[in-house]
């Protein structure tokens, strides 16, 4: 059975994108897009076997010019959910327009390893909800931004999480991996 890994930068106040982002102003986001935490972190993806993200998340990845069906991370297998999105699936990317915990559910199952949730937040909540996501790796900026996108959408969740690993970074992110203790 595959484990799904909810690994996502995040605010202190608890969001993964800011009105820069939700805007597509890259320059005006709060979110530290260089500094020692960045190798790091493509490194970490390395040992993923597939990605998940929500239709926001993928289209993020088109400022930086990637386009619709092909992968924002090169030899990860890409499974987006979007009902609104429309491109034709390939080897490398799946547009999934059918129910996403269903899929999820039995994507989990089927496979073995290592899934990255990478984001949305609403796509993030619904899976805590269902207790498909193992763990939580937070790289928590040194920022707060007020308001943007949730970590987990509108689902407000209450669990305990055990830490199993940190590490600081002299930008002043810190990653703190947790795992989900669920009833």
């Amino acid at each position: 059975m595959a484990e799904i890994i909810y690994h996502v930068a995040v605010s202190l106040d608890n969001f993964i994108a800011d009105q820069g982002m939700i805007d597509g102003n890259i320059d005006k986001s709060l979110f530290l897009f260089e500094g020692d935490h960045v190798p790091d972190f493509l490194s970490d993806i390395q040992q993923y076997d597939a990605v998940l993200m929500g239709g926001k998340t993928y289209e993020f990845g088109f400022q930086f010019g990637a386009k619709p069906g092909e992968p924002g991370y090169k030899g990860i297998k890409h499974y987006i959910f979007s009902n609104s999105m429309q491109f034709e699936s390939n080897e490398e990317v799946e547009l999934v327009k059918e129910d996403a915990i269903e899929f999820i559910e039995n994507l989990k199952q089927k496979e073995n390893g290592k899934i990255w949730l990478c984001g949305g937040g609403a796509l993030a909540g619904s899976l805590l909800k269902h207790k498909l996501i193992n763990r939580l790796v937070l790289k928590v900026n040194p920022i707060m931004v007020g308001e943007g996108i949730s970590l987990f959408g509108s689902e407000k969740p209450v669990y305990k999480l055990e830490l199993v690993d940190i590490k600081q970074y002299s930008s002043g992110v810190f990653k703190a991996a947790y795992d989900i203790i669920y009833p």
